[in-house]
């Protein structure tokens, strides 16, 4: 056990994964967080690792980018990803969870822990935090007094952008004569994970215009250019032209209707709990004022008289200059005993932001001689999706912006390593879903997943329809 108390800022995703991974590894840990007493204006639960946007956590196929992700999560026991896979709902192959009993688990654990010391109270300054080894993970709402105080100790300027949240509608005011289960690919409908709710062309056409004539929350004008399109509102989209959402979140593509045929277009809902009483609009971020939501949503077949239980809000979030300020797994560049965690990074995403608390917190216990370096070897380059975050984020760049996980970050595969790893694990000849397998493969192989596990991975990736990520 370390003698060494490491301070982590922030219960979040990324601060409670950090504390958990410092804790498991004989490192104590004073986690700092000011909820209860204090919220951001888009948190409304007392809990830790709350979710603020989606209940979803995205594919699970290794052959996706966040697939491979969890598989590389997962391996180093992230205690996000174990819980989250502990609260799911149906979604498909992807991984959602009940948005209230995820972060209740979460904090449950935390405060269980004996090496975990949890101090309820605000922090407004760099320097309260003391001089010792410490994670800052406040997340992509970090403002006020201690961003400022960030500021003035690295002399940058802030930077921030803006994340819009879908609305959630109550269950059982969706009109199940016309919304229809169907999973995307599904061969038959009625017994799929989503709820779809098909417009036809008049429709469409009758949505699209009331939506871009819908009156929106007030943002100044600098601030219109800084938002970050991989979680731009829907009404942002539809501004870029009639057919753009045909071609992104209500897009109709792989679901047959009831009656047979495709769909003009389509809006898909996802469970949010476990009991099936909220559903979340997929891809539909909105900074709407409330009011218009519901007169323009309720032109959707289906939602006529959708009860909201929550609208669409827009609010800021805030990044760090990774790569002006970070190096290695997220160190400090000028203090090597302060780390960074979370979005405030530039990383994007719920199990992003884990994946750098845990990196994070396995390059501390390394520092602290409580976690072998050789463990850090596969975070430190390109072959994973772990180490690929990482190194975007201390990555100089032109226009730095928040990423997901994706398959871009990782080294581009050589010839002959595709050929080995066909060859070892049988992979068909071609296709982008074998190529994205095999980079996922290689990925497992750096960390040093063992064979029997691989191929028990291509057998469950065998035969499914390229998701999507």
């Amino acid at each position: 056990m370390s003698k060494t108390e490491v301070t982590i800022l922030g219960a979040g995703l990324a601060g409670s994964e950090a504390a958990w991974q410092l804790a498991r590894r004989g490192i104590p840990v004073r986690l700092l967080e000011m909820k209860p007493a204090e919220l951001t204006e888009a948190h409304d639960s007392p809990y830790f690792a709350e979710l603020v946007c989606s209940n979803s956590l995205r594919s699970e196929k290794a052959e996706t980018a966040t697939g491979l992700l969890k598989l590389e999560l997962a391996y180093f026991n992230s205690l996000i990803l174990e819980t989250a896979r502990a609260c799911r709902v149906p979604a498909g192959n992807a991984l959602a969870v009940d948005r209230a009993a995820f972060p209740r688990l979460i904090t449950e654990r935390l405060r269980e822990h004996k090496l975990i010391k949890i101090c309820e109270k605000r922090v407004d300054s760099l320097e309260e935090l003391g001089e010792s080894y410490r994670i800052v993970s406040t997340g992509p709402l970090t403002g006020g007094p201690f961003f400022d105080s960030l500021e003035r100790h690295f002399g940058q300027k802030k930077l921030f952008f803006f994340d819009a949240a879908a609305p959630l509608v109550e269950g059982d005011s969706i009109d199940r004569r016309i919304a229809f289960r169907c999973d995307r690919y599904n061969a038959g409908q009625g017994d799929g994970d989503y709820l779809n709710c098909p417009l036809s062309k008049e429709q469409y056409l009758r949505f699209y215009e009331a939506l871009t004539q819908a009156e929106r929350a007030e943002i100044h004008d600098f601030e219109k250019k800084l938002l970050f399109s991989g979680c731009k509102p829907v009404e942002d989209l539809a501004d870029e032209g009639v057919d753009t959402l045909r071609f992104g979140p209500l897009k109709p593509v792989g679901i047959e209707l009831p009656e047979g045929g495709e769909a003009y277009a389509l809006v898909q809902l996802r469970q949010d709990d476990f009991a099936g009483s909220l559903w979340n609009m997929v891809g539909f971020q909105t900074r709407l004022k409330f009011p218009e939501q519901e007169r323009v949503f309720h032109l959707i077949p289906g939602l006529e008289k959708a009860r909201f239980a929550r609208y669409g809000v827009m609010h800021r979030n805030s990044f760090l200059n990774g790569p002006e300020l970070l190096q290695g797994l997220y160190q400090c560049r000028e203090d090597p005993k302060l780390f960074f965690a979370g979005q405030m990074t530039g990383v994007e995403g719920y199990l992003e932001s884990a994946a750098s608390g845990l990196s994070a917190a396995l390059a501390l216990a390394a520092e602290l001689g409580c976690e072998d370096k050789a463990m850090l070897l596969p975070l430190r380059g390109r072959q994973t999706i772990l180490g690929g975050l990482a190194a975007y984020v201390r990555s100089p760049s032109a226009d730095f912006q928040p990423m997901k996980a994706n398959f871009s970050l990782l080294d581009p595969l050589e010839r002959t390593e595709v050929r080995a790893l066909r060859q070892k694990y049988g992979l068909r000849r071609g296709g982008r879903k074998e190529k994205r397998l095999a980079y996922a493969l290689r990925s497992l192989e750096h960390l040093g997943v063992d064979e029997e596990s691989l191929m028990r991975i291509c057998e469950e990736s065998a035969g499914n329809h390229e998701p999507r990520d």
